[in-house]
């Protein structure tokens, strides 16, 4: 009896850590509002997931707090849309390799009665220019998300300090791209929007895309692995793993073929050069 409880129990010993191994196949990846509120994890991460045996577990914020969560060792895995903070983000040693992974482009949307005049203005610069030149609302993210940190490159190159005219004419939402495109709604404000999480949403009220096509618009997402060497924890393998799974063949055309209403939310283009 003896020996058959030690048997048993040494049998259980082997096992659980086993079971918990098994059980433990998950990944943590810190990212962006837009790529959650796309609809595209929900679409793409089961795919990965059926593949590979490998949960993902995302951690949707903005770009800023999303490379901080990486920073800081609570993540295996950053996929954001601001390159500039992304490469910063490797040469400081936080991650291994950037990646691209997709793009789209961002479009500033805002009332029908279009109170700045700007519908159909390609220039981004002079869109924006109109806008702050009739003061009329526009309601930023102000969460140092990758949105916002484009925006606040837009008005730069369009020679206008918004930030100095925040609280008037000049709002900051402090929420994701959701909220902010509610609050847009409610004051027949203006607002700069990734299309992705604009063709997703339902409640677009009076809003329209008013100003899009400038090459400034330009939306890349990348993705890196956040790097062991910084913290021991990160699931190296798993997250290579799924890294390598979203530049190949496989997920780029997933990415490729994720529609809204019949229209394409995300462009793959890992390995690809632009100009």
């Amino acid at each position: 009896m003896n020996r058959r409880l030690f048997t048993a129990a040494a049998a259980l010993a082997i096992c659980l850590p086993l079971a918990v191994q098994a059980g433990n196949r998950f990944i943590t990846v810190a990212s962006t509002t837009s790529t959650q509120n796309s609809g595209l994890y929900e679409f793409l991460l089961p795919q990965f997931t059926k593949k590979s045996g490998i949960e993902v577990r995302v951690v949707a914020v903005g770009t800023g707090q999303a490379i901080r969560l990486a920073r800081n060792g609570d993540a295996d895995v950053l996929l954001v849309h601001h390159k500039g903070s992304e490469e910063k983000f490797v040469e400081e040693g936080f991650g291994v390799k950037r990646l691209d992974v997709m793009y789209n482009d961002f479009v500033v949307v805002g009332p029908r009665s279009d109170p700045a005049g700007i519908k159909g203005e390609k220039d981004i610069a002079k869109a924006l220019s109109a806008i702050a030149e009739k003061k009329a609302p526009f309601v930023s993210r102000g969460d140092d998300s990758g949105t916002n940190k484009k925006e606040r490159e837009l008005w730069k190159d369009a020679g206008v300090d918004a930030r100095a005219a925040s609280g008037t004419w000049y709002r900051e939402s402090g929420s994701g791209m959701g909220a902010t495109l509610n609050a847009a709604s409610g004051m027949r404000g203006y607002t700069l929007t990734d299309r992705a999480t604009w063709l997703k949403f339902k409640n677009k009220g009076n809003l329209e895309i008013l100003s899009e096509g400038d090459p400034r618009l330009f939306n890349q997402y990348g993705v890196i692995l956040v790097n062991p060497e910084k913290h021991a924890h990160v699931k190296t393998a798993a997250g290579q793993a799924f890294i390598d799974w979203l530049v190949s063949k496989a997920g780029q055309a997933a990415i490729n073929s994720y529609k809204v209403n019949g229209q394409q939310l995300f462009f793959a283009n890992a390995g690809e050069k632009r100009s």
